[in-house]
């Protein structure tokens, strides 16, 4: 079973194996510009401007009959600020989500340009210093791979290989741990690659210099992310499955005197917010005891391997009539132990 929500002007698609998300530019006016993304601009020259032109595409739906036109006239997203200096790489980069293992395609067609003619895919993307790129030039007839880190990029990697202007293509880049594989018309361009330079990152389009590439929309298909404190979540659960609930909270960021539920063994429970007891833990590191109906609530500071405290944790547990308060804390204790065993830092906690 499929769920369907409009975002942003995107399709987000979720399924038992993962989530997809579909960018449609189709339905855009022409010279506005797509929300949900942002323009941004490594190396030099004037800044981008990404917007919707319209063009001729070729329908993705197959023809009925000879009479059914091949081709559809919509909305494509453009990047119309021309700059001929050399090093001008204009990027627009999808807002949503940090993405680890995926597959990205886009449909694009290169127009025109006299310095380059270029279209290409970001991956990974840190900040305008730190990310990969898969692109490909008509001009110099070829398809490469490299990375930017710390503003230095690396040597391309790829083949020679024409790749005609005028014509719409297909250029996709997945990525399944540090192996990165980069296809052109549904055919692999290279051999897969080994990278650990970033093992997440955000994503988006990418053009170079004066290029003028079209881009109609693109097709993402990834695992959704598991934050580190989820993890942990559900690591001590799978161990011990009789607690009845367990959540972990931290401060919202720059308001220290809120908690908020940050991962739970009940989903809806996400981001609801704590009370004065987490908010002692963390600040203090009070213990804080309860009881409710068959059952006692514990919570209680969580510590990085430093002893520094980074967040709380409520656990829920079975009442046991004879049970004191100290032996229910100690239940608690134990809990917190094996939580702070999966998470070595602040950072780590924090992802």
């Amino acid at each position: 079973m499929r769920i369907l929500s409009w975002l942003c002007g995107c399709l987000l698609v979720w399924s038992v194996s993962g989530k997809e998300l579909d960018f449609s530019f189709g339905d855009l006016p022409e010279g506005s510009t797509p929300a949900g993304f942002h323009s941004t601009l490594a190396g030099d020259g004037v800044p981008a401007r990404w917007k919707i032109v319209t063009d001729e595409i070729p329908s993705l739906m197959p023809s009925l009959n000879s009479n059914t036109p091949a081709m559809t006239r919509q909305g494509v997203l453009a990047q119309t600020a021309v700059d001929m200096t050399d090093e001008h790489f204009p990027m627009f980069i999808y807002d949503g989500d940090i993405y680890h293992d995926f597959t990205f395609s886009t449909r694009f067609k290169i127009v025109s340009g006299i310095t380059e003619q270029m279209a290409g895919i970001v991956f990974r993307f840190q900040n305008v210093s730190n990310f990969y790129v898969a692109r490909v030039s008509s001009l110099g007839q070829n398809v490469r791979f490299y990375r930017v880190v710390n503003g230095i990029r690396s040597d391309p990697i790829g083949p020679l290989l024409a790749v005609p202007t005028g014509q719409w293509h297909t250029l996709s880049v997945e990525c399944l741990g540090n192996q990165i594989t980069i296809r052109l018309d549904g055919r692999p361009v290279m051999p897969t690659l080994g990278d650990n330079a970033f093992p997440e990152g955000k994503i988006g389009f990418w053009t170079k210099s004066d290029s003028l590439t079209y881009f109609a929309g693109g097709h993402l298909e990834y695992t959704p992310r598991v934050p580190v404190a989820q993890q942990m979540v559900d690591g001590v659960m799978q161990q011990q499955p009789q607690i009845l609930d367990l959540r972990i909270y931290a401060t919202k960021p720059d308001i220290t005197n809120q908690t908020v539920v940050i991962a739970s063994s009940v989903p809806h429970e996400i981001g609801t917010a704590g009370t004065d007891a987490e908010l002692h833990a963390i600040s203090d590191g009070t213990t804080w005891y309860g009881t409710e109906r068959g059952a006692v609530l514990v919570s209680l500071p969580l510590r990085d391997n430093n002893g520094d405290i980074i967040g709380a944790m409520r656990v829920k547990l079975k009442h046991y009539f004879t049970e004191s308060q100290d032996a229910a804390v100690l239940r608690a204790t134990m809990i917190r132990t094996k939580l702070e065993a999966l998470c070595s830092s602040t950072d780590d906690f924090r992802k």
